[in-house]
């Protein structure tokens, strides 16, 4: 038998191999690199770098207005750091503009049609408020759903603003107001003060108690109205926009955790109130007496076709649901309602012969100022209405909303805008719109009463966009009104004030809403009764 060979084995080192180049790669010593090599080709991938981001700059603008190039990185981040009116205005003038920050591609909307067709385009859209907002609101919030899913959860809530709980919110809200036009005029100083922050204190008081009762201990009161300014100052529309220590997103994201662990405190303590046989004097009550009522319904329903059915029938929310309703709810009442009662008294004191047809019609319908507000009484100040939408359209609460584009939309017939691009319908421009608001920089309540030129709503309809359009309309409307309306007619009613005029009464500052730049300087004193 002849003799089996045994195979020669090559060593690795003297294998050929089919890939010289990387035969060559695996030899190839670091060493031999000079320091002007690796300079030079660090150099060249960083031009690289920077013109691709260019490129891809100048390919999702396209023709739309713009810088030809961004600052790298950055964009117009500097820019953006202190944003002013007068900025803000260069971008709305035409119907749209890009803009870029830390690469963030963004289209600002200007019309009333463009605004408005961004509004009711869910299929392409979905509300983002800014990049960083799903850290600091949570993703599973209810203002970030979109669809049929976020319509069945507004059914949901559409009680909470009923004409019957609105009724129940406006007993609280009269005691608030006394009690702090009380300490207002108590202030021995002949100074003005900065009554901005004043206003916004009574705000977040107001909505406390209105929304949450008596369930949020009064030590805990300033706390929640601090950790929500830190939540206000983090949503602005330019920020860092990473959570990293120290940062405003990160200490917004803490104050979250805390408010909702208190909100959550108080869903689980008005259920048990409910349950016990409370009656409803706050908004979580009226919500949670509705969830019980559809839930007893149903368990009746199952063996009893003749059990009267409920108004509205309510799924059962989660202590951490209802903790991120109120949280919503809150914010946007001590934001945007803030800046609105701000600019109310500003006006009224500019204005003395507005204020005083606010008072002749506070007394004619009132009668004295003992008389406590009630909805009814509401329903017959027509002209205090008229002062309150004026304020809304000559210095709107919201004049912009982010939107993150979820696919390519094509918002005109020459322009789609990309995927993943932050869409911004801006309302300025449609409530300043001198075809629809003659002299719209003008404050005129008139306009709004019988015979002014805005009388016939439908006219205004479309400009109307105060609260927005489309599925995420405000839901609180009748409560914003009604809210403005209480507090200015019963500052009418009780105190006079004067405005310290400054330089920058005038000038508006931005802080996530509009403020007066020097913080609205007022002085109240009692108002004596004729």
């Amino acid at each position: 038998m002849a003799a089996v060979q045994s195979p020669s084995i090559t060593p690795p080192s003297a294998a050929p191999t089919a890939f010289p180049a990387l035969a060559a790669l695996a030899d190839f010593k670091f060493e031999q690199l000079s320091g002007s090599t690796i300079a030079s080709s660090v150099l060249v991938l960083i031009v690289t770098l920077l013109l691709l981001e260019q490129s891809v700059w100048r390919y999702r603008k396209g023709k739309l207005p713009g810088w030809k190039w961004q600052i790298p990185l950055i964009g117009q981040f500097a820019d953006s750091l202190h944003p002013s009116m007068e900025a803000y205005k260069k971008t709305w003038a035409p119907p749209m503009m890009a803009v870029s920050v830390f690469n963030i591609f963004i289209v600002m909307a200007s019309t009333t049609d463009l605004a408005r067709r961004v509004l009711n385009s869910s299929t392409f859209t979905e509300p983002c408020l800014v990049r960083s907002a799903k850290q600091i609101l949570l993703p599973e919030n209810w203002v970030f759903l979109n669809g049929k899913v976020h319509n069945e959860y507004r059914k949901g809530l559409n009680c909470l603003f009923t004409r019957q709980a609105l009724g129940i919110y406006l007993k609280v809200q009269d005691r608030i107001y006394r009690r702090c036009f009380s300490e207002w005029v108590k202030d021995p100083s002949p100074e003005h003060k900065p009554f901005q922050m004043i206003f916004r204190d009574l705000n977040m008081e107001t909505s406390l108690r209105v929304f949450c009762g008596s369930y949020i201990a009064e030590d805990n009161v300033r706390e929640i109205s601090a950790k929500y300014w830190q939540i206000t100052k983090a949503l602005e529309l330019v920020n860092f926009p990473f959570a990293f220590p120290g940062t405003k997103v990160w200490g917004a994201c803490r104050a979250r955790a805390a408010t909702v662990g208190y909100l959550s405190d108080a869903a689980a303590a008005s259920k048990k109130a409910i349950a016990a046989g409370k009656e409803p004097d706050c908004l979580l009550d009226a919500w949670v007496t509705e969830i019980l009522q559809a839930k007893t319904w149903r368990e009746r329903a199952e063996g009893d076709d003749t059990t009267e059915r409920p108004n509205l029938i309510l799924r059962e929310y989660s202590n951490h649901e209802m903790a991120l309703v109120l949280l919503s709810f809150i914010f946007a009442s001590q934001d945007a309602m803030s800046s609105s009662i701000t600019f109310a008294f500003q006006h009224l004191a500019d204005y003395p012969e507005v204020l005083a047809k606010v008072r002749e019609e506070q007394l004619r319908v009132r009668g004295t100022a003992d008389t406590p507000i009630s909805l009814e009484l509401l329903d017959e100040m027509p002209y205090l209405n008229s002062v309150t939408k004026e304020v809304l359209r000559h210095r709107p609460p919201v004049i912009m909303v982010p939107y993150m584009v979820k696919k390519a939309f094509p918002l005109t017939d020459d322009y789609t805008v990309p995927k993943g691009t932050m869409l911004i319908p801006s309302f300025w421009n449609s409530l300043h719109d001198p075809a629809v608001y003659p002299d719209p920089d003008e404050f005129i309540p008139e306009r709004w009463m019988p015979g002014g030129t805005n009388a016939d709503d439908s006219e205004s309809s479309k400009n109307w966009l105060v609260f927005g359009a489309g599925a995420h309309r405000c839901i609180a409307q009748s409560y914003v009104f009604m809210h403005m309306n209480a507090v200015v007619g019963s500052a009418a009613m009780l105190m006079d004030w004067t405005h310290e005029k400054t330089p920058e009464s005038d000038e508006i500052q931005i802080i996530a809403t509009l403020f007066p730049k020097d913080g609205c300087r007022l002085k109240f004193t009692p108002r004596v009764q004729a």
